[in-house]
């Protein structure tokens, strides 16, 4: 995949991950989008789908129109057939799932995803900002008003609960209302998958002051896991304070890679299904940059730069 407008890095990012999301169709072909068995088959293949919606993420585009046009001029000699926009929007929310597993098989393929230390933190994710978007949004119901400490503002959307790595690889993740609790949706997290921390014991846990209660801590201690967290107002100081801070530095860089360079909050989704598969387009987007960079050896795992021009 080489053209003059894409580099070498995204180039080999592409084909990397194409050949690991084909290989993981091959050994679990039951991952792919359902269709009929009498038809046509499509013509842009389920791994040629995921390994276009990371390059646009990584790239850039957050408008499809405008990626379609550009994979069209430029693409077009790897990718020789390139769906219209509803089409490609069609594929894409169908593809969901499979963007899903291939996150987790990229994260479980780097000595990363044994890490003994896992950051947990939630970011806003904003859907409108006019009270007509509101009122008339189909996100309405999902969608609600909420408050990011960090940087001092309401927003009406989403949040992204995220548990990752040091490195910023992410270990599972969730998309809730603005106002859900941050402390109740990881005790769901942790519950959903189970076998997560059943094999980590004493897996550490970092978190801001958010996530506190003495029934929480039980319910964590129970699971394995220990929880460091800074001391609330009015308690007594805490074990690895000293950590806190730059540790607490960790996790916003990983929300503002997510915003900054991969657009999070730019994702043009209007409905549940477009919400949800957009965020996954750009978390899978981060776990193939760390994995590719840990492959590759490249020393700083969590950088973008390679690939996003």
């Amino acid at each position: 995949m080489q053209s003059q407008c894409v580099t070498t890095e995204i180039d080999t990012l592409a084909t990397a991950l194409y050949v690991q999301t084909d290989d993981l169709l091959k050994s679990s072909p039951q991952l792919a989008p359902w269709r009929p068995r009498v038809g046509l088959a499509p013509r842009l293949t389920d791994a040629e789908l995921v390994t276009l919606a990371v390059m646009q993420a990584l790239l850039g585009y957050t408008s499809e129109a405008r990626w379609l046009r550009f994979a069209r001029a430029h693409l077009r000699h790897v990718f020789p057939y390139l769906p219209q926009q509803s089409g490609w929007n069609k594929r894409l929310r169908r593809t969901a799932g499979l963007i899903q597993h291939t996150i987790r098989a990229l994260a479980q393929d780097t000595a990363l995803w044994t890490d003994d230390v896992w950051l947990v933190d939630s970011t806003p994710v904003e859907c409108g900002r006019s009270r007509e978007t509101v009122k008339r949004s189909d996100l309405a119901g999902w969608a609600e008003y909420g408050y990011c400490a960090s940087h001092s503002r309401f927003f009406w959307g989403l949040r992204l609960h995220l548990v990752c790595t040091l490195h910023g690889l992410p270990v599972a993740f969730a998309l809730t209302g603005a106002k859900a609790v941050e402390r109740e949706v990881l005790l769901d997290l942790l519950a959903a998958e189970q076998d997560l921390v059943r094999r980590r014991p004493d897996q550490i846990l970092l978190a801001d002051m958010n996530y506190y209660g003495r029934a929480f801590e039980r319910e964590l201690a129970a699971r394995g896991l220990r929880l460091l967290r800074p001391a609330r107002k009015g308690e007594p100081p805490r074990a690895g304070s000293a950590l806190f801070k730059p540790l607490r530095q960790l996790i916003e860089s990983v929300n503002q890679t997510l915003k900054a360079q991969l657009d999070l909050e730019r994702h043009g989704g209007r409905t549940p299904a477009g919400v949800i598969v957009r965020v996954l387009q750009r978390i899978l987007a981060l776990t193939a940059a760390i994995w590719h960079n840990y492959k590759t050896g490249q020393p700083t795992l969590r950088s973008l730069t390679a690939y996003d021009h």
